[in-house]
């Protein structure tokens, strides 16, 4: 399967030689890559080229290398998970402000969640309505931390009804990181909580009555308004 790397480039010749055997399907999950010894030689290189190339494609999410006796580099099954991560730390780290967030979030739920409410099947409105009553549950006692985690729940399956993964994907990575800025500049109280539980029933209304159009409107002005109530806090903060 792999022959001997260029040595004008040998590095990223083992990198390029195992990842196209990856994604071209020649080596499929939970297959093991020869040891280390034989993958040497078969590329002509030195240990430590080798080692660093398998770093190289664990990073990007291509083998997991497992230690001990029985270990060694194990290939795994190709997900957005490496992009999920670095997103979320850009998120995390502040690299992304709060108003680049809200604009995107503005374009895309919108267009994600009438895509969703297009595609929606009866057991996919089921499956929300019982995520919101989870939601109206914890309103009622005034669990505001897991009120926003099935709130985020919520979002997240709406991407799930998209069948897209690439929504998907892009939808979880924000929604398991953006509470935080709730936390700093917009924590939830009764009203602010029931402002949500209400664009959230909505939203489900919407579907019901095939209405998408409707459902992508409410979002927009959902994540606007709530955006807008976390900047300008941010605003009289550097007052």
């Amino acid at each position: 399967m792999f022959k001997k790397a260029k040595q004008s480039r040998v590095f990223q010749d083992v990198v390029e030689q195992i990842q196209d055997a990856i994604i071209n399907g020649k080596l499929e999950p939970g297959t093991k890559l020869p040891p280390e010894r034989e993958l040497k030689d078969r590329f002509n290189t030195s240990r430590g080229t080798l080692r660093e190339a398998l770093r190289v494609l664990e990073q990007k999410g291509l083998i997991e290398i497992k230690l001990g006796v029985t270990g060694g580099a194990i290939v795994k099954r190709i997900d957005a998970e490496p992009i999920v991560e670095s997103l979320a730390l850009l998120i995390r780290s502040g690299g992304v402000s709060l108003e680049h967030l809200a604009e995107f979030r503005i374009k895309i739920e919108g267009s994600l969640v009438e895509l969703a409410a297009t595609r929606a099947t009866k057991k996919d409105i089921e499956k929300l309505e019982s995520i919101y009553n989870q939601a109206k549950a914890f309103f009622e006692k005034n669990d505001w931390e897991n009120f926003l985690k099935t709130d985020e729940k919520a979002h997240t399956y709406i991407g799930t009804m998209t069948r897209n993964p690439v929504f998907q994907f892009v939808q979880k990575s924000i929604h398991d990181n953006i509470h935080q800025y709730y936390e700093e500049y917009l924590p939830m109280n009764k009203q602010r909580t029931l402002e949500n539980l209400t664009d959230f029933e909505k939203i489900i209304d919407a579907m019901k009555a095939n209405d998408a159009k409707t459902a992508s409107e409410i979002m927009m002005d959902h994540v606007k308004r709530f955006s807008d109530k976390m900047q300008e806090k941010i605003n009289n903060n550097s007052k």
